[in-house]
């Protein structure tokens, strides 16, 4: 079996030297100055990005939320208007909407886009950020509640009336008219809370970019989870697994490591010191197993072969990247992907350049490996 690419919208805006851009913990996150030298998140700016990671044979790309963001559903359908099979993976936050709610925007969004829509679920790691919604949910209370919500939102899809009643959530005789193709659903998470949502409901598992031992011991604990659930997951049938990483891909090694060194230059210890104070914060325990991995120390940041914890330095969330060679970033992809990782959603600053090195450079050798498909949307060197 084959690996599915995606890259990411930066719906805050894109940078050659900010790495906090993008940020998805807390007061820890920023947004480009639509004055600035860097690129504001317009329209004109995601459709190049979208475009050139359509036509480079990725297959959608995941756009977050957050209170720095734009909005990610009205964001990707304006975008899905420009692009032809690419897929959007929308990351929302189950709950703070009543489920038939966002069934109904997820159908209509399937009719409007010919089906390509994918769902990030995103319960919240910091409870600061989550009060900026409205939300006054404790983290565990956050996840009974997504599994609530994915209790109605599959069965909406039926088509059949729904009628629930749960600690969080209620719905009486609720209704949707279903579109043919089901969105899937994506969620990740570190905590037992998470893993038992996710062994539940979701259709692709997504953890962070650990080292791939870490890894490894994280798909078994998921699948343990799944075998004990598989009489109540049937509706969801076999879980998949992806990974969250960003990348760096040069022709060789020196001018990979050598840019990853400009992302660090451009940084204070100011800054540093001050994101690491809020990440430590963070009830996040993914968000604390992507800090373990650097301490907020600088000379030792390669912390597995080509897998760098730098960006997590100031950037909450997904914290490592792949850097190297293009043949040494396929090596890591095809390794993670022996471990039982298909989806592999990817990112790099700034955006739209990244996308076209890695996919120039990695994608063809992948191809050769037969982890993707050949395709005449795909370019080749």
């Amino acid at each position: 079996m084959g690996i599915t690419l995606h890259w990411f919208l930066p719906t805050n805006g894109d940078s050659r030297s900010d790495l906090s851009l993008g940020n998805a913990v807390g007061s820890a996150g920023s947004r480009v100055n639509d004055f600035g030298a860097d690129r504001a998140p317009d329209l004109d700016y995601l459709r190049l990005v979208a475009g050139a990671a359509e036509k480079l044979g990725f297959t959608g790309a995941l756009t977050p939320t957050s209170s720095w963001c734009e909005d990610a559903w009205v964001f990707t359908a304006a975008l899905s208007q420009f692009t032809t099979r690419f897929k959007y993976l929308v990351a929302f936050r189950p709950g703070l909407q009543a489920p038939t709610l966002v069934a109904q925007a997820a159908a209509t969004y399937q009719r409007i886009s010919g089906g390509r829509l994918l769902l990030n679920v995103v319960t919240g790691g910091d409870d600061s950020e989550q009060r900026r919604f409205g939300d006054g949910l404790a983290k565990d209370a956050r996840y009974r509640r997504a599994g609530e919500f994915l209790t109605v939102f599959r069965q909406l899809w039926s088509g059949q009336p729904v009628t629930f009643h749960g600690d969080h959530l209620f719905v009486e005789d609720a209704t949707i008219v279903p579109a043919s193709t089901w969105p899937e659903i994506y969620l990740g998470g570190s905590s037992p809370a998470a893993i038992d949502v996710a062994a539940e409901h979701a259709d692709v598992y997504l953890t962070w970019g650990e080292p791939p031992t870490q890894v490894a011991e994280k798909i078994d604990t998921v699948r343990r989870r799944v075998k004990d659930l598989e009489r109540v997951r049937a509706a969801a049938g076999e879980l998949r697994f992806g990974i969250r990483l960003h990348v760096i891909s040069r022709p060789t090694s020196a001018e990979a490591w050598a840019q990853a060194d400009r992302l660090l230059a451009g940084l204070s210890p100011e800054q540093i010191a001050r994101s690491q104070q809020i990440q430590r914060s963070s009830g996040s325990e993914g968000q604390r197993r992507m800090t373990a991995l650097h301490g907020g120390r600088t000379d030792r940041l390669e912390v597995s072969p080509n897998l760098w914890a730098g960006v997590g330095l100031v950037r909450g969330g997904a914290g490592t990247a792949l850097v190297g060679s293009h043949e040494e970033v396929a090596d890591r992809i095809e390794e993670y992907h022996r471990l039982g990782l298909d989806e592999f959603v990817l990112s790099g600053y700034p955006h739209l350049e990244e996308a076209f090195s890695f996919g120039e450079g990695v994608v063809p050798i992948l191809t050769e490996r037969g982890l993707l498909p050949r395709s005449s949307h795909t370019l080749t060197t």
